[in-house]
């Protein structure tokens, strides 16, 4: 009903049509309603706005009611009963009020009127200008150059620049650079990444500053070495947690932890008494080594998660702390106790052989990983019965989408890192400072190194104190211990003075 009116409104005039004609509307449109619309009495809609109807009455229809709004100079159709949109109604308000504000507005030095307004309308030089001129976004598509076999540094900073949780902490001067007191500060030079990266500048840019805080930190990172790059990423985290604010005696609230973080858990269950023993470690990421298939066809990231899960028998010398025997095997089974917002997945491709000396080979196997994942069946809370897998609570619990993949070419010693990272809906391949347009089936055939999944629905506590404040409440708690101390302190200095002086009587 909005489009119709809208495109048969603005032809009245040249219609010829016979319309009824009584007074105009108000002040505002009498200029341009003319002899189309009748007006009927003026009705209250609101506070501070009075609605006044016309009726269009064509010889051959039924009246039609439209209504302006004095306030607003919204217009209102009786048909739609809701008000509608005109651009000529919407144009005619505009110009009036500008009008008026013309006729009102005092220059303060000149007292003259102000110009006219008068839209600017491009001439045809200025029309073919703007039609092959194309704005750049400000995006994050930027490439990292090498600065000496630094491949390996580029692609995991690029699988942190398109974390959406690191991504949203630093964007979000959760820390600050310019307030922070530390030196060489990993925090601050992520900070400063991701500055950079989100610019608008679209050369590439050199972490040199990043790399050197690197080699500062970490010794074993130091120089121009080929290094490998899962190595590098538990360096950085490492770095970032120990330089980000958040760290308590009890537990770990730094972007860290908040991102990567989760619980593995280990049941040993004995054979021959059946003592389960559970311990609970925690992990940043997973590794998966690349077996033989077995009767399955090719090598997935699923099928890796069920070796990775599956019960595996120990040898003979397990003691068991019940029974006290050390000459019988027990079973054990790997499950992930507590899912983190973010899966960081490494294929372990480099193994030494005693065969080779020693020399770490390269596992070319390709790996099929999916673009989303449901990790209910590895958890610990997934139970199994008459071959179905059953978890409690709703699948978008255990759902995880896949944003970045870190490919390995070439063999250990001379080869290349590369990446793919998803951003707005697009999938982009980074070979250091070139970044090409890809999609998501060619990240799905590559030869994956390293996998990122982020959480598809993430659950925030209600409320989660800052470091500070828990300081704070912690020192306020100790002092009033030591208050209570301090008291109980001297009511018994004042009892052991009376029992002297009862004794002394």
């Amino acid at each position: 009903m909005r489009v119709r009116l809208s495109r048969r409104f603005p032809n009245l005039r040249q219609s010829g049509g016979r319309w009824q004609h009584h007074h105009v509307i108000s002040v505002t449109w009498r200029y341009h309603v003319h002899s189309y619309a009748s007006l009927a009495p003026s009705q209250d809609v609101g506070q501070g706005s009075t609605l006044l109807l016309t009726s269009l009455t064509p010889a051959t229809r039924s009246s039609l009611y439209l209504g302006v709004d004095t306030k607003s100079g919204s217009l209102f159709c009786s048909q739609c009963n809701n008000f509608v949109y005109n651009v000529m109604f919407e144009d005619l308000y505009l110009s009036t009020i500008l009008l008026l504000e013309e006729q009102q507005t005092r220059f303060q030095v000149s007292k003259r009127t102000r110009e006219p307004y008068q839209p600017w309308a491009p001439n045809n030089e200025e029309a073919a200008f703007l039609k092959n001129t194309t704005v750049l976004p400000c995006q994050g598509c930027r490439g990292l150059l090498n600065l000496g076999q630094t491949c390996f540094l580029n692609v995991i900073l690029q699988s942190f620049i398109y974390n959406p949780l690191l991504r949203n902490f630093f964007l979000g001067d959760r820390h600050n650079s310019r307030l922070c007191k530390h030196t060489d500060c990993t925090c601050c030079e992520m900070d400063g990444l991701f500055t950079e990266i989100y610019s608008s500048s679209t050369i590439p840019f050199g972490p040199t500053s990043f790399l050197a805080t690197t080699w500062k930190v970490s010794a074993e990172m130091s120089g121009y070495a080929q290094q490998d790059a899962h190595e590098f990423f538990i360096t950085a985290l490492n770095q970032i947690h120990g330089t980000c604010r958040g760290s308590t005696n009890i537990s770990c609230n730094c972007i860290v932890h908040q991102t990567f973080a989760g619980q593995l858990q280990s049941e040993v269950t004995c054979e021959r008494c059946g003592n389960v023993t559970r311990t609970v470690d925690p992990m940043l990421d997973i590794s998966l080594e690349l077996r033989d298939p077995g009767i399955e066809k090719e090598i997935t990231l699923a099928g890796c998660l069920r070796r990775y899960t599956k019960p595996e028998k120990l040898g003979r010398e397990y003691s068991c702390t019940k029974c006290a025997k050390a000459t019988h095997e027990a079973v054990r089974r790997l499950s992930i106790r507590k899912l983190p917002p973010v899966l960081s997945f490494q294929f372990k491709r480099f193994e030494h052989k005693t065969v080779s000396k020693g020399v770490p080979q390269k596992i070319d196997t390709p790996v099929r990983f999916p673009v989303a994942i449901n990790m209910a069946p590895y958890t610990t809370l997934a139970t199994s019965s008459n071959g179905e897998t059953t978890y409690p609570g709703p699948d978008a619990m255990y759902e995880y989408d896949l944003f970045a993949v870190i490919n390995h070419e070439g063999q250990m010693e001379n080869g290349h890192y590369t990446n793919f990272a998803r951003f707005q809906d697009e999938w982009y391949r980074f070979d250091d400072e070139k970044v090409t347009l890809s999609s998501l089936g060619t990240c799905l055939n590559s030869n994956a190194y390293m996998c990122f999944y982020v959480k598809r629905h993430l659950d925030y506590k209600p409320y989660m104190k800052p470091t500070y404040l828990v300081a704070r409440e912690n020192d306020i708690v100790r002092e009033q211990e030591q208050e209570k101390m301090r008291e109980l302190a001297r009511m018994k200095e004042v009892d052991d003075a009376l029992m002297a002086t009862i004794a002394g009587d």
